[in-house]
């Protein structure tokens, strides 16, 4: 059983655990820009560096999701797209607020098939049905290279660790 804590007090995660080395799920999840359909995961002939946040009212998750932004920017053949239990429309605004250009921000709120599919839904806790703090790095042909399961979620990622699994 993976967990991570919340204010240090341990939160299991539900959903189907993936760990690098396996192939990535291909998830329909939803684009912030338009309400379209965004694949994540599987085999895309390029990297992508998947941010899984909570929740982007939140000021750990906006920083994270700033400094990603910036950070992708650098990246050249690199899909970097943020996961969230948003309501697209509510991650829209924060886009567009915010000047979130380099990053493709979606939201899994229909079926929270990518956070079942990738085992970092949080469960028996105060924030029970959203996501935990995760990055997943993917690789062209959609094996994982890289997972990063944040340990304490009111804290930021490894971005350093990141970035050099795309890079």
């Amino acid at each position: 059983m993976a967990t991570t804590k919340f204010k240090g007090t341990e939160v299991e995660l539900l959903g189907n655990e993936v760990n690098v080395g396996d192939k990535a799920p291909a998830i329909t999840v939803v684009n912030s820009d338009g309400l379209g359909d965004v694949v994540v995961g599987g085999a895309t002939g390029k990297k992508q560096l998947i941010i899984v946040v909570p929740s982007l009212d939140t000021g750990v998750c906006a920083t994270e999701t700033r400094n990603f932004n910036a950070k992708a920017a650098t990246l050249s053949d690199v899909t970097a797209t943020i996961v969230s239990l948003d309501l697209p429309f509510a991650a829209g605004r924060f886009c567009q607020t915010e000047g979130i250009n380099d990053l493709t921000v979606t939201s899994d709120f229909r079926n929270k098939d990518f956070a079942n599919a990738y085992g970092v839904l949080l469960g028996g806790s105060v924030l029970a049905g959203v996501t935990c703090r995760a990055i997943f790095a993917v690789n062209e042909e959609g094996i994982v290279t890289y997972k990063e399961i944040v340990p304490e979620i009111t804290e930021e990622p490894n971005y350093d660790a990141a970035i050099a699994a795309v890079s």
